[in-house]
């Protein structure tokens, strides 16, 4: 069976992320820089071509989608949703912390051993019905984590210390083979 290929990439700016708030699944819009950012996402890709675009049904995901893809069919999937931060949802960046939440979940939450079973399953359903399709994803940090401990096969610990976030090396787009 052919393998799905994958292009990762993340939503525009958040106004949250802007004041330094883990949005969670507070459904929270892009700022003007991320509108901005979505826009130059969609110069950069121009000639990249995709079988099919999905993205979290989150606002801020759908809106990065709508403006890079705007001339594209979009599948919103919920299974590609950020982690629930439960009760955290909304919170300081720096009390929403990955390391301890590998297996225990946020209060009122889920923890990201739950983003990575929700991962499988998109995976499992874009091998099923995609093979051979290159597919571009629009999300957020922890479902991309998942990708890391799935497809190129990290530990939760080393895939959240190689995190781009940490090291601010942006790109636009991430290949996975799945």
């Amino acid at each position: 069976m052919k393998k799905v290929h994958m292009t990762y990439f993340v939503h525009g700016t958040t106004t949250d992320n802007e004041h330094g708030i883990s949005s969670g699944w507070s459904d929270v819009g892009l700022s003007e820089l991320g509108k901005k950012q979505s826009i130059e996402l969609k110069l950069l890709i121009k000639d990249k071509k995709f079988d099919i675009i999905f993205c979290s049904d989150l606002k801020r995901a759908v809106d990065s989608a709508k403006i890079a893809f705007e001339n594209h069919s979009i599948i919103q999937d919920r299974r590609l949703r950020e982690c629930n931060y439960g009760i955290l949802n909304g919170a300081r960046e720096e009390e929403v912390i990955y390391e301890e939440h590998i297996t225990k979940p946020f209060p009122n939450g889920e923890c990201l051993k739950d983003v990575e079973k929700r991962i499988r399953d998109f995976l499992d359903d874009l091998s099923n019905k995609y093979s051979g399709k290159n597919i571009a994803i629009v999300a957020h940090k922890a479902p991309q984590l998942a990708l890391d401990v799935i497809v190129k096969e990290k530990i939760w610990n080393d895939a959240i210390r190689d995190d781009w976030r940490l090291k601010g090396k942006w790109q636009s787009g991430w290949e996975y083979r799945y």
